[in-house]
């Protein structure tokens, strides 16, 4: 029987002495890695090659890995992990609302990569189910098109979201006016590894209002419903393109 051919990921970071270790010791793991040592050197790499997950350093010379992520989530859709270093908090969270779905922080204990790398993989092939081709949602002047994972606005700006809230929301989209418990939110979005790390579902919830209310401090359309959960308050039209 033939075997499942390794999940591929690209490696971005531009310090070969932990770039070069690190792709072997993922190598020896059953990945198989890619490495880029600039945002340059992945762009180009993302012309012929398709990985499932992306770890990028945060502080490059040149593009930095906030420029790239922002990219990555437009343009590819990839799930991503930031590699960042301790104080750099705040690129931590700008990344995360701009398209990252985790991150960890150097020096990190490879072990645990390898375990976010797994609980992502496993959270995106979740968010995969079979979707009518072509079908877009409409929602209050936005549009979702879930094959390609990109959300526009009514201008039809589009408006880069992470893998993670892009599961969120398509769970929001499902269930109009429904009132979804954290717990069934968990399961349905990201399964019940999410404790082991700060990927709440209040967190996330917080960072896709900002991505499409007016105002994310009186949230009019993911609205909080006290003891029970999260509602989308908006009528979700399926339509298709045309």
């Amino acid at each position: 029987m033939d075997q499942p051919a390794p999940t591929r990921l690209l490696l971005v970071d531009d310090e070969a002495a932990l770039r070069e270790p690190l792709a072997e010791y993922l190598s020896r793991q059953g990945f198989s890695v890619v490495q880029a040592d600039s945002a340059a050197q992945a762009r180009a790499i993302l012309k012929t090659e398709q990985p499932e997950l992306v770890l990028l350093d945060i502080m490059m010379p040149g593009e930095d890995g906030l420029s790239l992520c922002r990219h990555l989530a437009e343009a590819h859709a990839l799930p991503t992990i930031f590699l960042t270093a301790r104080g750099e908090a705040t690129d931590r969270i700008v990344g995360l609302e701009i398209g990252a779905d985790d991150y960890v922080v150097k020096p990190f204990e490879p072990r645990e990569l390898v375990a976010r790398i797994r609980s992502v993989l496993r959270r995106s092939a979740k968010g995969a189910a079979p979707i009518a081709e072509d079908e877009l949602f409409e929602f209050e002047g936005w549009r979702l098109d879930p094959l390609k994972r990109r959300l526009t606005d009514a201008e039809g700006a589009m408006v880069s979201i992470s893998s993670a809230e892009f599961r969120l929301l398509l769970a929001f989209l499902e269930h109009p006016r429904q009132v979804l418990d954290r717990d069934r939110l968990l399961d349905m979005v990201q399964g019940r590894e999410a404790h082991l790390f700060d990927r709440a579902v209040d967190n996330q919830v917080s960072r896709l209002r900002r991505k499409i209310e007016v105002d994310n401090r009186n949230p009019v359309l993911i609205q909080t419903v006290w003891g029970g959960g999260y509602m989308l308050a908006a009528d979700v039209r399926r339509v298709r393109p045309g």
